[in-house]
């Protein structure tokens, strides 16, 4: 069986920018959790970051601190990034 861990919406806008999720509770606890559990087991893990390339968007402009992936995310191993540029992570996957 093939599997990996698959992380989104972990930028710093997300925290303390224009878009802060609150819900569930913990969410964030939860998600450095999996991510530790995924690497102690081998599981390959994914990391999305979103990016708009239209400069008039408020958020997730490349260079900016909400951009940047939060530090704890940061610090944990993934084995890869993947930068999109549309509205979701799986938009046009079939």
């Amino acid at each position: 069986m093939k599997r990996a861990l698959v992380v989104v919406d972990v930028q710093n806008e997300y925290f303390s920018g224009l878009l802060p999720i609150t819900h569930p509770q913990g969410h964030f606890t939860n998600i450095l959790r999996v991510m530790d559990a995924a690497a102690a087991h081998d599981i390959p893990l994914v990391v999305v970051q979103h990016t708009f390339p239209q400069p008039d968007k408020p958020f997730f402009q490349r260079g900016t601190p909400q951009w940047e992936l939060h530090p704890e995310v940061q610090a944990r191993p993934h084995n890869l990034l993947i930068e999109m540029h549309l509205p979701g992570s799986f938009t046009g996957q079939r």
